[in-house]
């Protein structure tokens, strides 16, 4: 009942000098306030990219060689130097092969669900009765589009007889569509289309037209500009090109089933390793969305709270307002604790009702703030084009945090005022 008591009496002070009370909750509310907004712009961008790289395939491990990292050379002084970098074109025996691709899909046929392969054959104009359509053409093989996600217009994708046949037939993006036969994927389908990539020209058969998403081309301003890929199959476009066999990356889909992505990707290393161990120039690597995921959002949350923890000195500030308030009020009701303690009050009585009374003013304060960073923070998400997204974790850290300031600050103006000399105190004038 004491501690209700305190807390209506508190509020009651509050609302007796709302003016004072508002100035001096001033730098809480904009300490936490910018905490809260920055926190949530943060959590906006990281739940973006995470959804980014979930569309992008988080669940693919990307396999692939690399040149073969140097050890370190010590001097005799032990200055470290790292090697020279070598400058190394990948042979045909440096590939990884069909062989090692069956190899793998036999070691783990549970985990993988499919294997990507895809090469880029190669970038021109695509042309038809005059009009022309610029193109980046990308070899790949049928199960490509499991790793990529694209929405089908008309027609069918690149399909697995179409690799062992070597057919020439090609799925191109609405905007060739609509650069070459007006938009009507209908009378598209089926049509000759002549391709020319570093001044050859080649004809293929459009089988299947997919929509393009724009914002991979940011430097294209009209749609007769921008460039759109157009797939092949991965065995015409490797003929046409006169590619060495094998294949410098390729991605694998892993099952519903794998729980951890990245720990797969290092057993696909490990299996694949002992392929390369006499190679002295490449060796194999993996990479995954999960592994980038976390490196990003480990990167923006380390930069949030290094700016979260510059924008918090200013609850240094507020608290140090809360203080001075406090010793105001201490001097200004020194006839009333005298009072009080003439009457009997216990001196932790006294203590209680200025800790009350300080907790609740920061306690409003940061309420305030929370709101009003919540408020800039999705403004500022919504600006950037992201979702806002609220930081739970922020926002109740954020209201205990200023809890703490209201004891911390208001400790010594509730101790001066519980030690005071009831005589003296009541002889205040």
């Amino acid at each position: 009942m004491l501690i209700l008591e305190n807390i209506k009496m508190a509020l009651n002070s509050l609302r007796a000098s709302k003016m004072r009370a508002l100035l001096t909750m001033l730098g809480i509310i904009i300490g936490i306030g910018s905490v809260i907004a920055i926190m949530t712009v943060s959590s906006s961008l990281t739940t973006s990219i995470s959804d980014s790289f979930q569309e992008m395939g988080a669940n693919n491990v990307t396999v692939g060689i690399r040149q073969s990292s140097e050890e370190e050379e010590v001097s005799s002084r032990g200055l470290r130097f790292g090697a020279a970098a070598k400058n190394i074109s990948a042979d045909e025996e440096d590939y990884i092969t069909d062989e090692m691709l069956d190899g793998l899909k036999k070691k783990f046929p549970e985990e993988i669900d499919a294997v990507a392969i895809s090469e880029s054959i190669g970038s021109g104009t695509a042309g038809l009765s005059g009009s022309t359509s610029n193109v980046s053409v990308l070899g790949i093989n049928e199960d490509y589009f499991r790793s990529s996600k694209i929405s089908l217009l008309a027609g069918r994708k690149i399909r697995k007889a179409d690799l062992t046949g070597g057919k020439k037939v090609m799925m191109v993006s609405d905007k060739v569509v609509e650069n070459l036969f007006g938009g009507n994927n209908e009378s598209a389908l089926a049509q000759k289309l002549s391709v020319s990539l570093d001044g050859n020209y080649y004809d293929y058969y459009i089988v299947g037209i997919y929509k393009y998403e724009s914002g991979s081309n940011l430097s294209e301003s009209t749609d007769e500009d921008v460039v759109t890929t157009a797939y092949i199959p991965l065995t015409t476009g490797k003929e046409q090109i006169h590619s060495a066999d094998g294949y410098s990356q390729f991605t694998v889909v892993t099952s519903t089933g794998v729980e951890s992505v990245s720990d797969f990707a290092g057993r696909i290393e490990n299996f694949l390793s002992p392929y390369y161990a006499d190679n002295e120039d490449y060796e194999i690597a993996t990479s995954t969305m999960e592994s980038m995921t976390e490196s990003m959002t480990d990167m923006i949350s380390t930069v949030s709270i290094a700016i979260a923890f510059i924008a918090g000195i200013s609850l240094l500030v507020g608290g140090i307002g809360v203080m001075n308030i406090m010793l105001v009020s201490v001097a200004e009701r020194t006839r009333e604790i005298g009072t009080r303690k003439a009457l009997g009050a216990k001196n932790s009585s006294i203590r209680l009702q200025f800790i009350i009374e300080s907790v609740a003013l920061c306690l409003v304060g940061g309420c305030i703030g929370v709101v009003t960073g919540l408020i800039l923070g999705a403004s500022a998400a919504s600006v950037l084009g992201y979702a806002a997204s609220a930081p739970l974790p922020a926002i109740v850290i954020a209201v205990a945090f200023s809890m703490a300031i209201g004891v911390f600050f208001g400790y010594y103006p509730a101790n001066k005022a519980a030690k005071m000399n009831p005589i003296e105190a009541l002889r205040y004038e």
